[in-house]
């Protein structure tokens, strides 16, 4: 029988660690394929890396997994940005590492500038690595595009170069070689991707993420300035628009497999609560909400938080794109950044006083958001829960 639910499966910390397979990834895909190879659900991978193209990640997948992924079933935290049509002819700054450039012009947007290339245009403004800084004076900089607006693709190299620079951006309206005069505000759009704090490689404790570079960001940004740093949009997960993505791509794949039965439950396996906990409970909170308005139940009213491009995006989608779905139900693993029974403190009424929220500052905490559905060992543990719950072999 064709099946009514599908599967989002975040990456790192749950099918693999760093360069490492999971072992139980492997017995989970065996599961999940037919014995041609094929997926037998519908699946996509909702990870919030972002330092890399869509089709390299798919390869990385295929030859961790075993089967054949292709970039359509790949969600990084930068592929809802296509749908920011409104700053596609903008010139945008982009920061990030590995093909910033190409992946912006990927996703639409026609004239990009690199942190490289502004730091190349003006040499003054990079000093703290002081092998770095000019020998001579330069001479004043001509015909460099003014900046229009930032999009933070994740984590850059040399953090003090990529929040200098950013900053200067702001403060000048795009113009960083000008006197500052006084401060725009509200400063130029800024586009984040990716928000969490930290994330599982190899190494026995957790990274430092994306989020962790915007908190720095926000806080000089703050100090400077007096003023709160604000997001055009905030994607990736535990934002929604991610999710509805991620909806729209397994109902997508349904339809050209060839699946009658419309998909009614999703189930999103991550290994972290503050972002693929967060986000899935969100989501399903929104799927279980009667008010279209009311996409980010949960988070603060504020335009970094629900994007209005976003909803008229998908109102677009709704002629194509049924409302099914019923239920995004979220599943934990125990082989990435949660670690069972060492996040609970012998004083639990003292931990709820002092509770330290890993979120985006522009995300409340609550505590049922952080709540998994349930919790397993690993992935392959999570399919075989999903399959039991759908009486499907």
């Amino acid at each position: 029988q064709p099946p009514a639910f599908g599967f989002l499966f975040d990456v790192d910390g749950v099918l693999v660690r760093g360069s490492q397979v999971v072992p139980a990834a492997r017995q989970a895909f065996q599961r999940l394929a037919d014995s041609r190879g094929r997926l037998r659900v519908p699946v996509v991978f909702l990870t919030n890396a972002g330092n890399c193209l869509r089709s390299a990640k798919a390869r990385e997948l295929s030859q961790a997994l075993g089967l054949q992924v292709s970039p359509e079933q790949v969600i990084l935290s930068h592929s809802p940005l296509r749908l920011f049509s409104q700053f596609h002819q903008k010139c945008m700054l982009v920061a990030g590492q590995g093909p910033v450039e190409e992946n912006a012009q990927k996703l639409g947007f026609k004239h990009v500038v690199t942190i490289e290339a502004l730091r190349k245009a003006y040499p003054l403004l990079d000093m703290v690595d002081q092998s770095r800084r000019p020998k001579e004076l330069p001479p004043p900089t001509t015909g460099f595009p003014t900046v229009e607006g930032v999009i933070l693709f994740g984590e850059p190299v040399r953090w003090e170069t990529s929040l200098q620079l950013i900053i200067d951006i702001l403060l000048s309206n795009g113009n960083p070689g000008a006197e500052l005069q006084d401060i725009p505000y509200p400063h130029l759009p800024v586009l984040a991707c990716n928000m969490d704090l930290l994330w599982m490689a190899e190494a026995k404790m957790p990274r430092f993420g994306h989020g962790t570079f915007l908190l720095c960001l926000e806080s000089i940004y703050k100090k400077v300035t007096g003023r709160e740093l604000k997001y055009e949009a905030l994607i990736g997960k535990p934002s929604s628009v991610t999710y509805r993505y991620a909806e729209y791509l397994i109902k997508q794949q349904a339809e050209e497999q060839g699946w009658k039965s419309p998909i009614r439950r999703l189930y999103a396996v991550g290994d972290n609560p503050m972002s693929d906990i967060y986000g899935a409970n969100l989501y399903n909170n929104y799927l279980k909400s009667a008010h279209q308005n009311q996409i980010q139940a949960g988070v603060k009213r504020s335009p970094q938080a629900a994007s209005p491009q976003t909803e008229d995006h998908f109102e677009l989608r709704k002629g194509s794109v049924d409302n099914s779905v019923e239920s995004c139900k979220s599943i934990l693993v125990c082989t990435g950044v949660y670690r069972r029974n060492a996040d609970i403190p012998s004083n639990t009424e003292e931990c709820m006083m002092e509770t330290v929220f890993h979120g985006h500052r522009d995300f409340c905490f609550d505590p049922s958001l952080v709540e998994a559905s349930y919790i397993v060992q690993d992935v392959n543990d999570a399919v075989q829960l999903a399959f039991k719950k759908e009486n499907w072999s």
